[in-house]
């Protein structure tokens, strides 16, 4: 029997940034790839989040798959494998960004979505013929997906695991990695492989890691009526197009959605607008949070700091309209150019990268770009001054008052993320 570790990679310094993250959903690229091998393959499953690496034991192969912060860390990973003679495979979203880069440290990659060719890469093992890349040679079909293997979901993150209804994005926004990957290629599962996933998790808790649920807002109606029998909870990406859509909302609400992550990026319009965003509207946001809330779905907004038209005002005026929409969570990120995006390439041009240490590239510790309207250390410290300020006690009242939206536990998540922004501030540049 053949013998194959799948690895989801994290580095120490990663797991320190996540640590101030009390909610760390697990990733179902593991659980979705184990499903690809043969019956005559074992598969073992460690998350770097929960488990050590043992090198001690016996591989025929290892399999990799990591963002872009902890490519260093996978590079190390695979390189104390292949000494001991094992075979190494990487994929991913930065294998696919920068696929020369990691061809270095893998005996083999996979470059875009993995489906279209892995059972030829699997032939290929056998034969002792493996190719140096494998590149998706267009969208996969998702009718060919395959169902998780829900055993090998091994984080205490609060839910039953994860899975996906669709895929990608139609929109292409200047600093998205998705659209890079993808290429704005969005497609479907058919409903019955989406409710067989669905209602195969054992716990109440389900994260449905799409990139944008409401992107075909039909699809999304359908898609809820099959899966609400099942009385789970769930909740999802969406764009704020979904607030926008009635019929949507509340068929979401009866399936069990009582959180969306929604991506404003920015209250500034004239930064959506550069960031090729414009689709956002922010004078409708006002409207899009109350008609979410009132059918009694809380938000968790997606800000983005350090677009070109960002001044150092952006910061408390991102306050004021969360505080006085009564948003009840937000994920702040500093504008981070990966590389491989539409954006990295035009700050390159400009002249504008900091470093290109991968490392560093991880949205909230450190600045990789010279901003056009503030110092790295003023994006810095105004990333931070928001964090803290957004977690402190009287904005979480107030802001939880004004939404009265699942404060059951709404008010008990924001004081964790109150204690844990104490215990584990943003760090500052060094």
């Amino acid at each position: 029997m053949r013998k194959v570790l799948l690895i989801t990679v994290s580095s120490d310094e990663i797991k320190k940034i996540r640590h101030a993250r009390y909610i760390k959903f697990q990733q179902c690229t593991m659980p979705y790839l184990a499903a690809l091998f043969p019956g005559d393959w074992q598969v073992t499953h460690i998350d770097e989040e929960t488990q050590p690496i043992d090198y001690a034991a016996s591989y025929d192969l290892v399999g990799l798959t990591f963002h872009t912060p902890c490519c260093y860390h996978a590079y190390e990973i695979a390189e104390t494998f292949r000494e001991l003679g094992v075979m190494v495979i990487m994929g991913g979203p930065h294998v696919t960004l920068v696929p020369d880069e990691a061809g270095q440290h893998a005996d083999s990659i996979f470059v875009g979505e993995v489906e279209n060719t892995f059972s030829r890469f699997l032939d290929d093992f056998e034969a002792g013929n493996v190719q140096k890349r494998y590149t998706d040679s267009g969208p996969v079909d998702l009718a060919k997906a395959p169902l998780l293997c829900k055993q090998h979901f091994h984080r205490a993150d609060h839910t039953a695991g994860t899975m996906f209804a669709t895929r990608g994005c139609p929109h292409a926004c200047e600093f998205c990695v998705i659209a890079c990957i993808y290429k704005n290629k969005f497609r479907r599962r058919p409903i019955p492989e989406v409710v067989k996933d669905y209602a195969a998790f054992k716990g109440k808790v389900v994260v449905f890691w799409d990139d944008n649920i409401s992107a075909d807002p039909e699809y999304a109606k359908e898609m809820f009526t099959a899966i609400a029998p099942y009385k789970k909870w769930w909740t999802s990406q969406a764009g704020i197009k979904a607030g926008e859509d009635d019929e949507f909302l509340e068929l979401a609400y009866k399936s069990g959605c009582r959180h969306l992550f929604i991506g404003f990026e920015s209250v500034s319009q004239m930064s959506l607008d550069g960031a090729n965003k414009s689709f956002n509207k922010v004078e409708r946001y006002k409207e899009i949070i109350r008609r979410i809330h009132a059918h009694g779905i809380s938000i968790q907004a997606g800000i983005v700091f350090g677009f070109d038209c960002d001044t150092p005002d952006v910061f408390d005026e991102t306050l004021a309209f969360l505080r006085e929409n009564g948003i009840a969570q937000a994920t702040f990120n500093m504008l981070t150019p990966y590389p491989g995006t539409p954006l990295f390439d035009r700050l390159k041009g400009e002249g504008r990268i900091l470093t290109e240490d991968w490392s560093k590239y991880n949205s909230r510790t450190d600045v990789v770009f010279r901003p056009r309207q503030m110092s790295p250390e003023e994006l810095l410290d105004g990333f931070t001054y928001v964090n803290h300020e957004f977690y402190r006690l009287g904005n979480i009242v107030g802001r939880l008052f004004r939404s009265r939206t699942n404060l059951y536990w709404t008010l008990p998540l924001n004081l964790i993320y109150w204690g844990l922004l104490k215990r584990y501030p943003p760090q500052r540049l060094s």
